[in-house]
Formats: C-alpha cells, sequence, structure tokens
C-alpha cells in the first residue's frame, strides 16, 4: 500500500458514491512526474545546465551538423513564448554555449548555433541524462516499459 492506496480508502470510506480509481492513476502519475523530474533536474545540474537550457541545446544537437537552426524552429519544439525563447537564447549566448549567427538565407534572420563549448556540454549532459533515464526506468521489465510505453502514448494521444 502507497501513499495514494491511503488517501483512495480515505475516500472511498467518506464518499463511496464516487468512483476514485482515476484519481489514483492520476495522483500515481503526479507523483511519480516529481521524482523523476527531479532525478532529472539534479543531473543536468551537474553540468550547470536547467531542463530549458537543455532543451535547446539537445535540440540543436539532434538537428544534426552544423547544429544551427532558426529561432523560429526552436520556438515550434516548445511550448513558450517567442519572448521567454528569445531570453534563454540570451542566458546561453552568455554562456558561451551558443551563438548567433547571420542566416545565408534570409538577409534579416539569424540562426542559433552550438559554440564548440556548447556542443561538448550538450554531449556530456546528454550522455549523463540517458544513464539517468535508464536508471529511472529499472524498476521495470522489458516488456513493461514496451506496454507502459504503448499505453501512455495512447493517453497522450487523446490530448494531442
Amino acid at each position: 500500500m502507497d501513499h495514494v492506496d491511503a488517501i483512495l480508502a480515505q475516500w472511498r470510506r467518506e464518499r463511496p458514491d464516487l468512483d476514485v480509481e482515476p484519481m489514483g492513476l492520476l495522483g500515481r502519475m503526479t507523483r511519480l512526474t516529481t521524482h523523476l523530474r527531479h532525478a532529472i533536474e539534479s543531473t543536468l545540474a551537474r553540468h550547470d545546465l536547467s531542463p530549458s537550457s537543455f532543451d535547446i541545446l539537445a535540440t540543436l544537437r539532434r538537428a544534426g551538423a552544423p547544429h544551427r537552426l532558426s529561432p523560429g524552429d526552436l520556438l515550434a519544439t516548445t511550448m513558450v513564448t517567442s519572448g521567454t525563447m528569445t531570453n534563454r537564447i540570451d542566458q546561453l549566448e552568455r554562456a558561451g554555449l551558443v551563438e548567433r549567427l547571420a542566416n545565408p538565407q534570409d538577409g534579416r534572420g539569424v540562426l542559433v548555433a552550438l559554440t564548440p563549448a556548447g556542443l561538448a556540454r550538450v554531449e556530456a549532459a546528454v550522455t549523463d541524462h540517458v544513464a539517468t533515464q535508464v536508471a529511472l526506468v529499472g524498476a521495470l521489465s522489458d516488456d513493461e516499459r514496451r506496454a507502459l510505453d504503448a499505453l501512455l502514448a495512447r493517453f497522450l494521444a487523446a490530448f494531442e
């Protein structure tokens, strides 16, 4: 019996007319998200990165060489405003992890590019990030991970 089970038992006792089973599922997902977020933030902090800064660096890294994207392309991968994206890029630029370059295909536009320091930082961080993720799902068998992934993908599809 976990913390969520105790809460559900109380609600079942106090409100037997309610189906609180979804409360258990969502409560566990919320608690699990908190634990996962803490572990991931701790890993990224060892590389002096926040989840949002890692997201930008990782997006540039995944883009492939020469690791450059327009601010609009970066914005499309996140759910933040353009002003927030500009601030994040500014912070990464001040840290020497990205640079703004003139876009050769758009005289008015810029590209955001990983610097050599940014590439080195994201390479080290993503290696540790993946190791953390492997450890986090280590309590599940391969079959359980695949089944959970399929269920979560189906659940997420209902919202997206």
